[in-house]
């Protein structure tokens, strides 16, 4: 077993290392697949115990590294540079995320006679074809993100009722 696992431990860092490198550059300029957010952050989280086998399998050599002055300087410089980030604006109260989610708090925080007019219906529309679907709008002036949570089920089962309206 153990020579299994020594046999795989570079290997493997240097596939999830690739996969981490592509998702991560494309979660950066926001193209790919939505499955890329996952992949990104499970298989980050496997490309920690297969670096912990990749350290084990070549300690030695390692030791030599942090005997020397390139790998102390490029942590200083790796922690200085992540440290800025806690400095910098993150562009909002979003937390970096996309402007798309913002928005859609925004629209979730409305009361239906609100949202409607967007959506191209009338209020009463929307809320019988909310009730239709399982929710109960008992207060029209109620937020959707409330009647979400009063009926149970989660603000991203009414955005998908908001945007399937039959045509």
């Amino acid at each position: 077993m153990r020579s299994i696992l020594m046999r795989y431990a570079t290997p493997s860092t240097i596939g999830l290392f690739l996969i981490s490198l592509i998702t991560g550059v494309a979660l950066f300029f926001h193209v790919g697949p939505s499955a890329f957010h996952g992949i990104h952050e499970w298989l980050s989280m496997v490309l920690i115990l297969a670096f912990g086998l990749h350290l084990w399998r070549n300690w030695r050599p390692m030791l030599h590294y942090m005997k020397g002055r390139p790998l102390a300087l490029s942590l200083v410089i790796t922690l200085l540079a992540s440290a800025a980030f806690f400095f910098l604006p993150a562009g909002g109260k979003g937390g970096g995320r996309p402007p798309a989610f913002g928005l859609a708090m925004q629209v979730m925080a409305q009361p239906p006679a609100t949202v409607a007019p967007a959506l191209g219906t009338t209020a009463e529309e929307l809320t019988a074809r909310l009730a239709a679907a399982g929710f109960a709008v008992t207060d029209p002036a109620r937020p959707l993100s409330e009647v979400a949570r009063a009926s149970g089920k989660s603000p991203m089962a009414l955005a998908r009722v908001l945007i399937n309206r039959p045509r």
